[in-house]
This record gives C-alpha cells, sequence and structure tokens, in this order.
C-alpha cells in the first residue's frame, strides 16, 4: 500500500497525470474500485496537505495536478459502478454548495459524483453561496437535504448563517443540514456546534448520510401531521 501511494505522489510531483491514471485504474482493477478512495487517494491527499503546511514539497500546480488526479479517479469508479448495477433508483432533489466565502470545490465536487451515482438529483449552487441562496433554492425544488461544505473553521461558521435561515423560516427539520469539508475531520465537534442535522467523514459516505437525512425529514412531517 505504501509503495502505491508513493510511486503516486511521485508522479504527482512529476505533474504526470497520465501515468498516475494508469497507475491507479491498474491498481483498481486488481484490488477494486470501492477501496481506491479510502485506501489510496484519501491517505495521499492527506499526505499533500500535511507535505503543503509544512515544506515547500509541493507547489500550487502540483497540488492542482493531484486534484485533477483525484477527479479523474472519481469518474473511473463512477463509470465502474454504473457499469456493474443494472439499474439505479431515482431518487428526490437535494442541494448542495460551499458556503459563503468557501471556495474549495473539491469535496463538493466529490460528493456531488457520488450522490448522484447513487440516484440522487443534485442541484450544485457552487462555491461561496450565501444561506438564503442555499434555503431558496431547496423550497423552489422541493429538495428535503442540503450539503454546505466548508474547507476552514472560519468559513464553517458560516453555515451558523443557514442553520439559523432554516430556523427563521420555520424549515428546520422539514429540510435536513448535512455539512462536510476537511475541518470536520479534524474538529469532530465543530458541526454540532454549527447546528448540523449530520455530516460524513468521505464522499463515498455521503449517499448514505443523505438517505438518512431525507428519511429523518418524512419523519418530522409523520411527528407533526
Amino acid at each position: 500500500m505504501e509503495n502505491i501511494q508513493s510511486r503516486l505522489l511521485e508522479m504527482i510531483q512529476k505533474a504526470d497525470r497520465q501515468g498516475a491514471n494508469n497507475l491507479l485504474a491498474a491498481w483498481s482493477e486488481e484490488h477494486g474500485y470501492e477501496k481506491l478512495l479510502k485506501q489510496i487517494l484519501i491517505p495521499t491527499l492527506q499526505h499533500i496537505g500535511e507535505e503543503w503546511r509544512t515544506s515547500e514539497n509541493f507547489s500550487i500546480a502540483q497540488s492542482y495536478v493531484a486534484a485533477k488526479i483525484v477527479e479523474d479517479a472519481l469518474f473511473m469508479t463512477l463509470k465502474n459502478k454504473k457499469d456493474n448495477v443494472n439499474t439505479v433508483s431515482e431518487k428526490g432533489p437535494v442541494v448542495i454548495g460551499n458556503i459563503e466565502d468557501d471556495f474549495h470545490s473539491l469535496g463538493r465536487r466529490m460528493v456531488k459524483t457520488f450522490l448522484e451515482a447513487d440516484g440522487w438529483i443534485v442541484y450544485d449552487l457552487g462555491n461561496d453561496v450565501t444561506a438564503e441562496e442555499f434555503v431558496d433554492t431547496a423550497v423552489e425544488i422541493g429538495a428535503r437535504v442540503i450539503g454546505a461544505s466548508a474547507m476552514m473553521k472560519t468559513t464553517a461558521y458560516n453555515i451558523k448563517k443557514l442553520r439559523k435561515e432554516l430556523d427563521r423560516r420555520n424549515l428546520s427539520g422539514h429540510i435536513q443540514l448535512a455539512v462536510g469539508g476537511a475541518v470536520f475531520m479534524v474538529s469532530p465537534n465543530l458541526e454540532k456546534e454549527i447546528g448540523s442535522d449530520g455530516s460524513s467523514s468521505t464522499a463515498i459516505d455521503a449517499p448514505e448520510l443523505f438517505d438518512e437525512l431525507w428519511e429523518a425529514s418524512l419523519q418530522q412531517e409523520t411527528v407533526h401531521e
């Protein structure tokens, strides 16, 4: 496992996107696409993040290449999943986006990929989305779940505005609030502090979380009938 991670890091440093894609495709064919994210990509990205903070081993250009390689691998995984599943039941509409002042889109795009593969109709609002935009869109399309992403603690606190907006319109419970992003992995109590209804540690776990929150929304309506 360490060997392939080292080889992948070396290719990223050389900006060898095609070589990395070939390496990951060969590994996935042997070990399984479902293992690629947790066993290879996430540990590698965590290593790059640590190197970025503590040394000068990775440039902005190399970080960009790393992000594109992750995207390539996710699309490869998604294609494999679609090729091996006869039908995917269509689920309801959901809204996702990066909260106000947050522009780190990779994690959100990963979540979108896995949600769509699971049958969700995803309305991706992009970066720097205000609380009002989130809620307006959710109401317009009939979404029961909003997914808000934040990379840093400073922007994660803006999700409190989203919770307040849901409370102000008496929509809390009916519209469930999911959160995600690197900061929630290092600050496990943060999600409750900002008022979320749940979070997932990786993009691949997002569909299960959205299933749970959608069901929680339905149960809320049953209780109040």
